[in-house]
């Protein structure tokens, strides 16, 4: 029987920091302690050497359960759509009118912390309806 092996989500992108806390928002999800022998994220960051400053930073589901979220800094910009992307599931559970609510509510919430809305796709005879975005360095996730 296989066993189940922990994952995380790397994003790469301009500013580490600035994407990752706004995944913390997002979903809820922490910033982890610094290294061993450091009070601060800062005080790690002037350890390494100038071109290694600030760039990765991570973030934490603080029940566990979730994956560890990584982003790393990279030269180029983001040039085509995500071959992968997340889809953020506030409206489990939810049908019609009142998960387009509770979508458009997350949405409105989201794109106040920098998000971009893409599309809306309203609910057909196949699929109940989901909110495409984009966070603030254009990846593209759904709220679901």
């Amino acid at each position: 029987m296989p066993t189940i092996k922990k994952f995380q989500v790397t994003f790469d992108c301009a500013e580490p920091e600035r994407v990752a806390r706004f995944w913390c928002e997002v979903l809820g999800y922490v910033v982890p302690p610094p290294p061993e022998g450091f009070t601060t994220w800062d005080e790690y960051a002037r350890s390494l050497p100038p071109e290694e400053q600030d760039s990765w930073f991570a973030c934490v589901d603080p029940s566990g359960v979730g994956p560890r979220l990584f982003f790393q800094r990279v030269p180029e910009g983001k040039a085509v759509k995500n071959r992968v992307h997340l889809d953020v599931r506030v409206g489990t559970g939810l049908v019609g009118e009142e998960r387009l609510a509770t979508l458009q509510a997350e949405c409105a919430r989201l794109v106040a912390l920098g998000a971009t809305t893409v599309q809306v796709l309203l609910a057909d005879e196949d699929n109940e309806s989901c909110i495409v975005m984009q966070d603030i360095e254009g990846n593209e996730f759904c709220l679901d």
